[in-house]
């Protein structure tokens, strides 16, 4: 469905920018789009969607597309930083102190900005290349 295709693409885009993104402000013209994307509703939000996109455009097929295989890597970078940002608000919330959350934490803090850019190149190479295999 087209739908998700254009969902796969702004969700990676904005998970990406999400995940890449400091409190610190660095330039003035980005002010307003950093205050909406450091906000923990926001980013609750857009994880969740980033991963129920990525879930779908798995299962959903553009025409002329190969079944699963073709949007593999746009997909998996939508679970990836979804889950990426779901973890960073679950670990904001949480009291509970686990040695499994720990080694999740310590690999995501260690790789979260380059999930952030490998959302964004797949988001950036499934809007220029819309028919090329991505596995």
């Amino acid at each position: 469905m087209i739908q998700f295709y254009f969902l796969s693409i702004i969700c990676n885009a904005l998970a990406g920018y999400a995940l890449i993104t400091d409190a610190e402000a660095k330039s003035s013209i980005l002010d307003g789009i950093r205050s909406y994307v450091l906000d923990e509703t926001f980013r609750l939000v857009l994880g969740v969607l980033t991963m129920v996109v990525g879930f779908f455009k798995i299962l959903s097929v553009i025409r002329g597309d190969i079944p699963v295989i073709g949007d593999l890597l746009p997909a998996a970078a939508g679970l990836i930083a979804g889950f990426s940002l779901l973890f960073e608000f679950y670990k904001s919330r949480s009291t509970v102190i686990d040695e499994q959350t720990e080694k999740i934490e310590s690999f995501l803090s260690a790789n979260r900005k380059w999930v952030g850019y490998g959302a964004i190149i797949a988001a950036g190479a499934h809007f220029l290349f819309p028919t090329v295999l991505f596995f």
